[in-house]
């Protein structure tokens, strides 16, 4: 299964939830301390690393603050280094 990594700026983040909700592995979670704005911003709680890198979460989020990377399996690979040929 592919891999994800999230990264929010939560300087930016207004806490609004909705990549929450678009989530399919619920690895998103509301800090508990506020950020500059006042806010309580979403960071990515992923011990087992279960984020696939979708990319849900920074297709919702309305501010643009989250940037999402995937890394490609060997087999992944292969496939792009062949189209790119």
């Amino acid at each position: 299964m592919a891999k994800g990594r999230v990264i929010i700026d939560t300087e930016r983040c207004k806490g609004c939830e909705l990549c929450r909700d678009a989530c399919p592995p619920g690895v998103l979670a509301l800090a508990d301390e506020l950020n500059s704005k006042g806010y309580y911003p979403v960071f990515l709680l992923d011990p087992e690393h279960d984020c696939t890198g979708c990319a849900l979460c920074s297709t919702v989020c309305p501010d643009g603050c989250i940037t999402v990377f995937r890394e490609l399996s060997p087999k992944e690979m292969q496939s792009y280094a062949k189209a790119a040929a």
